[in-house]
């Protein structure tokens, strides 16, 4: 990977991007193996895209809520829990979850199979979180819940303490 994808700057003179099978940067957090597609540095940082493997019986991360992007979710095999303040919403293959700012969510893989799901982030600051996380864990410290947040909170992201409100 070269620097310039690692940091998210655009990179100039680069018309279109094109990552084939096995291609991208790979981050593992525990059972689940993340694919970057795209960091943002090929979209002016409007739009990351990422694949996600979830092994079974995976748990996400806690129940959060962004303050600056969308989030989407297309279940490419499996299925995958969502939890939407106190809802749950089992989305299996051919499904699309869309998660505005300031929605509380999360995800896991409940099942007994892996399940396989492409993410997108807009815009792409999310993406360096995910790479925070491996560096922790690379360097040996504990992926604690308090060292989670702060990670988070570097992105526009916090817990969600409280589900959310429903319309009357």
């Amino acid at each position: 990977m070269t620097e310039a994808a690692k940091t998210s700057e655009p990179q100039a003179a680069s018309a279109v991007s094109v990552v084939g099978p096995g291609g991208g940067e790979t981050i593992v957090l525990g059972t689940t193996r993340m694919r970057v597609l795209e960091d943002g540095s090929h979209t002016g940082h409007r739009l990351a895209i990422a694949e996600s493997v979830l092994a079974p019986h995976t748990q996400g991360p806690p129940q959060h809520r962004h303050a600056r992007h969308d989030e989407g979710f297309y279940i490419l095999s499996g299925t995958v829990r969502f939890t939407v303040g106190d809802e749950d919403h089992d989305a299996t293959t051919g499904t699309l979850v869309m998660v505005p700012p300031g929605t509380p969510h999360t995800f896991a893989n409940v099942s007994d199979e892996p399940a396989v799901m492409l993410s997108t982030f807009t815009p792409d600051l999310y993406v360096q979180y995910f790479r925070d996380l491996q560096d922790m864990l690379a360097e040996g410290r504990p992926l604690t819940p308090r060292a989670n947040i702060d990670a988070m909170s570097r992105y526009g992201t916090q817990p969600a303490t409280e589900p959310a409100t429903k319309p009357a």
